[in-house]
């Protein structure tokens, strides 16, 4: 009984922390995205979905199993470690657990790109901007999984069109992927914004994925390199999860 009681402890103790852990990285998703590094959140059209919890043993104790939040904050933790394989299968966790999550999981997508499964990633980024069509990233995200298997050229003829993004740097970025500027307008925007602020990270993590998209590995790793090197995630403990995308690139592309 006291081993049991000792269980329950624990397991209520972790689900707390795993608790306050989703609400600061998981609660974008559920409300149309947020911004992945500032924390802000756009207003949801509807209420996101809520936890479906269970008891387990008798004891009153969460079962961890069966709630979406934890899976996909268990699923961000995995990719952040470099983990596709098993951010993936706490992603469809999630989906499993409330098939809601299906329209918000960016991260799905992101982790199915670097699982090489891009038709999949592309169909999951497509269901994102459905919901939120103002969502610049999600946009280009799927441009970057249809480039992998239609070309780069037929994937800009059919890149999805979004709303104006709060970011100048995205906005840019967005024009870059749509043709409307150049590698030199965005690497130049980047580099007037500062060394290490989030302008210049994410100008160099998207020059490099646009080269990658064009099939230029060799300056794709350049600026890759550079992305992950850049003092804006560099050292963080806790770092944007777009940075922590560039360290997993740079992992998966043996860079």
């Amino acid at each position: 009984a006291w081993l049991l009681l000792t269980a329950a402890v624990a397991a209520t103790a972790a689900f707390g922390s795993a608790s306050a852990y989703s609400s600061r990285y998981v609660g974008a998703t559920l409300n149309h995205h947020g911004a992945r590094h500032g924390g802000r959140v756009h207003v949801g059209r509807s209420d996101p979905p809520r936890a479906r919890s269970t008891l387990a043993m008798g004891l009153g104790v969460p079962d961890l199993s069966t709630d979406p939040r934890i899976a996909t904050s268990r699923g961000m933790q995995a990719f952040r470690k470099g983990d596709v394989a098993g951010s993936l299968e706490q992603f469809d966790a999630a989906i499993a657990a409330d098939e809601r999550y299906t329209l918000y999981l960016w991260q799905r997508g992101l982790s199915l790109y670097y699982a090489g499964k891009f038709e999949e990633g592309a169909v999951q980024f497509r269901r994102d901007v459905a919901a939120n069509p103002n969502d610049t990233e999600e946009a280009i995200w799927t441009f970057l999984c249809e480039a992998q298997t239609k070309g780069f050229e037929a994937a800009r003829k059919q890149m999805l069109k979004v709303g104006k993004d709060s970011r100048p740097i995205m906005r840019m970025v967005n024009e870059l992927f749509l043709g409307d500027a150049s590698e030199e307008d965005l690497a130049t925007a980047g580099h007037k914004a500062g060394p290490g602020s989030r302008a210049e990270f994410y100008a160099l993590l998207y020059l490099g994925l646009y080269n990658e998209a064009k099939g230029d590995a060799v300056h794709a790793k350049g600026y890759i390199q550079q992305a992950v090197s850049s003092a804006y995630g560099k050292g963080n403990p806790n770092p944007d999860y777009m940075y922590s995308l560039s360290v997993v690139h740079a992992r998966e592309r043996g860079w």
